[in-house]
């Protein structure tokens, strides 16, 4: 399984970016997928997650992200508006598994937002 983020960058507070991860080695349409970040110092934090049963959000993703998933593609996306600089760390892409824990992990895009 390899995951492959892509679609960081710096850009200004109340701005958007949009970030990619594809997916390759696994049944992309099966498993749910997820996004986590981590800031420099801090611990790993939950984002948004697809699954069979919806789409779930981290209080800090709410009503700013969009999680959502191309099957045709294998390709998992992260659309963030509103931009704050406490979005700023590294984004990670990761696959779910069927005890709603996540195995695999790709190596993460930066995420700068200047204020």
């Amino acid at each position: 399984v390899q995951l492959v983020e892509s679609g960081g960058g710096l850009v200004q507070a109340g701005g958007s970016l949009r970030l990619s991860c594809a997916a390759s080695g696994l049944t992309f349409s099966s498993y749910a997928m997820g996004w986590f970040r981590q800031a420099p110092g801090q611990e790993r934090e939950f984002v948004a997650a697809i699954k069979w049963s919806g789409v779930y959000y981290g209080d800090s993703a709410k009503g700013r992200f969009t999680i959502s998933r191309d099957n045709a593609k294998n390709t998992l996306y992260l659309q963030m508006n509103m931009l704050k600089p406490e979005d700023t760390a590294l984004y990670y892409c990761t696959r779910g598994t069927w005890a709603s824990t996540y195995d695999y992990w790709g190596q993460g895009t930066l995420v700068t937002v200047s204020s």
